[in-house]
Parts: structure tokens; sequence; C-alpha cells
């Protein structure tokens, strides 16, 4: 068994703690390490192949990185691949180029869109100017082959898209599949039915930014849609499949123990935890 997946992290764009707020977790995660929570991400090793990737580059890319190095020291990352341009999911690309770690032609993947906006807008234009990066397309509903053993099938899901469209991505090994989708405005908009998709894989990590629309009385919800914690659970509930939640915003009960895990784990679905490992085959 060669390919696996590594959960490198599971809190929205900002983080735990975010930026400039007092909140219950972020005042616990300043005070207690443990508690933190680095952006949504995920980690693939091929190690019959001696390569690894990461699902998207974060605010937290640093430390990511260094986290997969040390699951896999002898799988250099051989590639990057990018789910959509909001803060959390490809800020980190700015490591890569001549002020820290200046890779060489590093693969990057991402939809035409998404490429585009980084082939034609600085500072990432300079990192494909310098050849720091190989902007590589993902193409969605077309299997992309990162290694012998390991694809990838990009998904569209309805999302924000300001500077680029949204992929979510099925990760093939040889056998087992994982579904990661770290953001999706709505599930009722997605073209697919939730629970029937999920059931024909073997894990799924899904959007659960907020538990509920109650959560941040002094936002506009609509500006930041996503699918609530408790009605991903309702659709998915004793679904056949692991299913965890990630991308969990700051302000998410879930995010400590309490009643909304206790009743979260009585629909048999759990949250995600930094480490968590899949073996795909």
């Amino acid at each position: 068994m060669s390919v696996e997946a590594n959960l490198l992290g599971i809190a929205q764009d900002g983080g735990v703690p975010h930026a400039g707020c007092d909140c219950a977790n972020c005042s616990r995660a300043r005070v207690d390490p443990a508690f933190r929570q680095f952006v949504a991400c995920l980690g693939l090793v091929d190690r019959a192949n001696r390569q690894s990737w990461l699902i998207d580059a974060t605010p937290d890319f640093r430390e990511q990185l260094h986290a997969l190095h040390n699951l896999a020291p002898d799988c250099p990352l051989a590639g990057i691949v990018l789910t959509h341009a909001h803060m959390g999911h490809y800020t980190g690309l700015i490591h890569l180029g001549r002020e820290a770690m200046c890779t060489r032609d590093l693969p990057v993947y991402a939809t035409l869109r998404l490429a585009s906006f980084l082939h034609d807008s600085a500072p990432w234009s300079q990192l494909v100017a310098l050849g720091n990066i190989e902007l590589r397309l993902l193409t969605p509903g077309t299997d992309t082959q990162l290694s012998p053993d390991l694809h990838l099938t990009p998904v569209l899901v309805p999302h924000r898209d300001e500077l680029s469209d949204t992929l979510a991505l099925v990760v093939h090994g040889p056998a087992r599949r994982l579904f990661y989708c770290p953001d999706i405005d709505a599930w009722d908009k997605w073209e697919h039915n939730l629970r029937d998709f999920v059931a024909g894989m073997d894990v799924a990590l899904l959007d659960a930014t907020f538990f509920s629309h109650d959560e941040l009385p002094g936002r506009d919800l609509s500006e930041i849609p996503h699918p609530s914690a408790i009605d991903t659970a309702e659709r998915l509930a004793k679904v056949d499949c692991d299913v965890r939640l990630i991308h969990l915003n700051h302000t998410n009960p879930l995010l400590a123990p309490g009643p909304e895990r206790d009743w979260l784990a009585a629909q048999e679905i759990s949250v995600g935890a930094f480490g968590a490992r899949w073996v795909l085959g």
C-alpha cells in the first residue's frame, strides 16, 4: 500500500486563531497551541513513486509543507493542486518565489480561469515569468494523472467565483477514492445529489464552515455562503462513507468537544483532525 492522503489542516481561510478576533475559540488558541488549527489542506503521497503533492497552498504553507516532509521524507514535493482563488487556498504560493524557496518549474495544477489569473496578475505572474512554477491545466470532469498510481478528477462546484472558478476533487488511488470539497455555496445548487455522490466514495472531506446559519450575527451570510454543518449532516446521516467535516470557521462550535460534536457523532459523521491519514491503495 503506497498511496495515501493526509489531512494537514481543517480551518477556514483565516485559521484559528483568526486575525483580530477574541471569540472563545480564538482566545483559547492563543494560550493553548494544541487548539490552534491550520487552514484546510490535504497532502497526497505516493511512496512507491517517491512523490508528494499538496492540495491548495494555504497561508500555513510553511508548516504544512514541513509536516508533509516529516510524513514522507523520501517523497519530495512534486506539485500543488489548487481548488480556487480565495485567500486560504492559493496565497501560500508566495513562498515559491525568489524571496523564499525559489523553486524551479514546480507544477501547479489549476483550471484555465485560475491559471490565467495567476499568469496575468502580480505577484503571481512573477512566479511564472521566473520559472518558479509551471502552470498545468485541470479540466473539470477529465482525469489528471499525478503518478502511475494516483489521479484526480476535478469537479466544478458553485461558489463565489470572483477571481476563478471553484473545484472539488475526487482523488483516485489504486483501491480507494476520496472526495475533497472544502468550499461550496449550497448542496442544492450543485448538479449532483450529495448523498448519492458521497455513497460512491470511501472517504469524503466536506465544507462545514459554519455549524449553523446563526453563527455570525454581525455578518450577512449571503455574502459568504456555505452549507451549514447541520444541513450536511442531515443529508448524510449514516451514509456508507467515512465523512469528515473540514474548513471550520473560527467561530464554529465543532472545533471543541461539546453537544454539537455529540449530535454529529449520532449521525455517524465526525470532524476532521490534523494528521488524519487514509490509505488509498
